[in-house]
């Protein structure tokens, strides 16, 4: 199955300032999250962030940080502990246009959910750790789980590849900045074609 980048939603994990120095190919790493964030901008796939302890850890990387809706603060290792799953699935919409308190009860439409997008693409550091941890709490809440292993890291490489393989047998599917890049454009005719191309190379 290819990834929908109408489903999607790009989940930008702790890439920050005073963490990446420490990070495994951390140069590479970043550069992928980047490459992610503006080409989301252009599918318009939303983009969220979030940073563990920024305080001590500093700010997501401008880089990155750019291109978010939102960054979420947290101390959980987990991202979904903190918030993750609302800004994830957005808030009910009301049905009814106009002053619905001046319409009898009766006549008043419930609000119903926007349907959530349910493909969450996930990068970032450190992998064993936050990443591996937001990844489960969101496979646990049923959404699809892609993770770009290209834009992850740790401060070592087992770690990462631990990480990786838990990741692999909970049902996250694994992938590469390319291959999301590729799927959420399905044609050299996408009007983001040229940009992405560009991007890339």
């Amino acid at each position: 199955m290819l990834i929908d980048d109408q489903e999607s939603q790009l989940v930008l994990v702790d890439y920050q300032e005073r963490l990446m120095p420490a990070i495994f190919e951390a140069e590479s790493v970043l550069l992928n999250a980047k490459r992610l964030a503006q080409a989301a901008q252009w599918m318009e796939v939303p983009v969220w962030g979030t940073e563990q302890n920024p305080e001590k850890l500093g700010p997501l990387a401008s880089d990155v940080r750019q291109f978010c809706r939102s960054v979420l603060p947290k101390m959980s290792f987990s991202a979904c502990a903190d918030g993750l799953i609302e800004l994830l699935k957005p808030p009910p919409r009301n049905a009814q246009a106009g002053n619905a308190r001046s319409l009898p009860k009766h006549l008043q439409k419930k609000s119903e959910p926007e349907a959530a997008r349910q493909t969450i693409i996930l990068g970032g550091v450190e992998a064993h750790i936050c990443l591996l941890q937001t990844a489960l709490d969101l496979l646990e809440q049923e959404f699809e789980v892609y993770i770009v292993t290209d834009a992850c890291s740790s401060r070592t490489e087992r770690n990462r590849d631990a990480a990786f393989d838990r990741l692999a047998g909970m049902g996250a599917e694994l992938v590469t900045t390319e291959m999301v890049l590729f799927e959420w454009l399905r044609s050299a005719e996408s009007d983001a074609f040229r940009e992405i191309q560009a991007l890339i190379k």
